[in-house]
């Protein structure tokens, strides 16, 4: 297989790293090389802010409407290239046609949402004043540069968390890639060069593993940056977080997830089991939204189970090229190790394997463990796998009871015939999305997205979203009468 190239684009111009330097990301199906990429280096990073800065006031003061016209255009170029970019993501991430497909479809999606919101995201209000002689007014202005950095699991989907929002209001972007994915978020980028945008407005960087913290540190460090929007580990955002208040600049961090799934006992079994199957298996579980913890009332716990384990086993695992292919590969050997670590540990503390467990080069088989207790490892930590860990519960109470006892609180579903009682529960349910009668997996440009507790905070998607990528300041106009001041000339 041929290897794909990229580089970084800068001003307007693809360009290698200025040192020269590249590495290569792996297929993680074959371990064979898919991209050789630019390694960035810190002037790099400085070069593309500059670029970022030097394009703002421009992009800014462009009408809506033709902030709008481009990223229709550029939602156009992405369905022109969507097979292209599905290639991709199959080469460097191992999903499915099927995964890159939708990742495609959710960006041009998103781009065409915030396409409309081109007058709504910058609307500000008029303020009622004590003096009536003065208009108060609050209006919303483009932050500046935002810098995306984004990963690999969702590599085209999660650039529309904040990319085509950023936009629409006038900022101008740096784009960091994933290491793992540079070729796929390089062919996003290309779209907003193919839809004819102006240099500088959309800037995009690749990075070496190794260069990572200080592309990082540089890109919070620069002056022209007001935002940064990251989505990935929550481990990798608390440092992002830490590192940008020492320069007082907000964040917006996507972060990790946990999901509990409940199902109580007069829920639509056949429902609850599809829902289960795609939330805890699609893109092999490597999802912040993936279903992580189901949770089913004990009359009915037997049956969920032994119909959950059959699915699994129906499953093809292998060749993400293969048109049959469901479960493609995990993202590398250090996932492998994660996966089979929390299978030994649930087995050895009581837990049943009735399905999956077993590796096979770096796919992982759907895998169901039943009988899950709060001393298991699978119980709390991240899997970012296709595991579907079951824990039995005698209430709907103590099922949101065991739902909320996590540091994660990004998604959640509640399945049940009596939608008072899972309108309830889900308003008790400590994450920032929940879903009743429906799959943890879900997200609409229209509406806000985002967690609480360790699952990150701010939102994107929605008014609330592109509010996070602005400034608002506060105008006041006096009337004829000039005010009177306590003392003056």
């Amino acid at each position: 297989m041929a290897i794909n190239h990229q580089q970084l684009l800068i001003a307007g111009a693809w360009t290698p790293a200025s040192d020269g330097a590249t590495y290569e990301s792996l297929d993680p199906y074959s371990g064979e090389p898919a991209t050789r990429a630019a390694a960035a280096t810190v002037a790099d990073v400085d070069r593309a802010a500059d670029a970022a800065h030097k394009a703002f006031a421009g992009w800014a003061a462009l009408p809506p409407s033709r902030r709008r016209a481009y990223l229709l255009a550029a939602a156009d170029a992405l369905e022109a290239r969507k097979d292209e970019i599905s290639a991709a993501v199959t080469a460097e991430m191992g999903g499915p046609a099927a995964w890159g497909e939708y990742n495609a479809r959710i960006m041009e999606e998103k781009l065409r949402y915030a396409a409309g919101a081109a007058y709504e995201g910058l609307t500000g209000e008029v303020i009622p004043s004590e003096n009536t002689n003065r208009t108060s007014v609050a209006i919303r202005k483009p932050a500046g540069v935002v810098v995306s950095i984004v990963p690999w699991n969702a590599p085209v989907l999660l650039m529309a968390a904040s990319v085509p929002a950023a936009l629409i209001l006038g900022n101008t972007v740096v784009i960091k890639a994933s290491e793992q994915t540079p070729r796929t978020h390089g062919l996003v980028a290309q779209c907003f060069e193919d839809a004819g945008f102006p240099a500088g407005v959309v800037n995009f960087i690749t990075n070496a593993p190794k260069d990572g913290p200080a592309i990082v540190d540089a890109l919070i460090a620069h002056p022209a940056v007001r935002r940064i929007h990251f989505t990935g580990s929550t481990r990798v955002g608390k440092i992002i977080a830490e590192k940008a208040a020492k320069y007082l600049k907000r964040v917006v961090l996507e972060l990790g997830g946990k999901a509990p799934f409940i199902v109580l006992k007069d829920a639509d079994l056949d429902r609850a089991v599809n829902a289960a199957v795609f939330g805890s298996f699609a893109n092999s579980g490597q999802g912040c939204m993936s279903t992580e913890r189901i949770i089913v009332e004990r009359p009915i716990a037997e049956e969920f189970t032994r119909r959950l384990a059959a699915a699994a086993k129906k499953l093809k695992v292998g060749d993400p090229r293969a048109s049959d292919t469901i479960l493609g590969p995990v993202i590398n050997d250090a996932s492998v190790g994660h996966l089979t670590g929390l299978v030994d540990d649930a087995v050895a503390k009581g837990a049943g394997l009735l399905a999956g467990g077993t590796v096979q080069g770096r796919c992982f088989a759907a895998t169901v463990l039943a009988g899950v207790t709060a001393d298991m490892r699978v119980f709390r930590e991240e899997s970012f796998g296709p595991f579907a860990s079951i824990v039995t519960v005698d209430s709907a109470e103590e099922a949101l009871r065991v739902a909320n006892d996590n540091d994660y609180g990004l998604t959640g579903a509640i399945f049940s015939r009596d939608v008072t009682l899972a309108l309830d529960m889900a308003k008790r349910l400590d994450t920032g999305m929940a879903h009743i009668n429906a799959v943890t997996l879900d997200d609409e440009a229209q509406a806000p997205f985002g967690g609480v507790k360790d699952s990150g905070y701010g939102r994107s998607g929605a008014m609330v979203g592109l509010e996070e990528l602005t400034e608002i300041q506060w105008i006041t106009i006096e009337g004829t009468q000039a005010p009177r001041y306590p003392f003056g000339e």
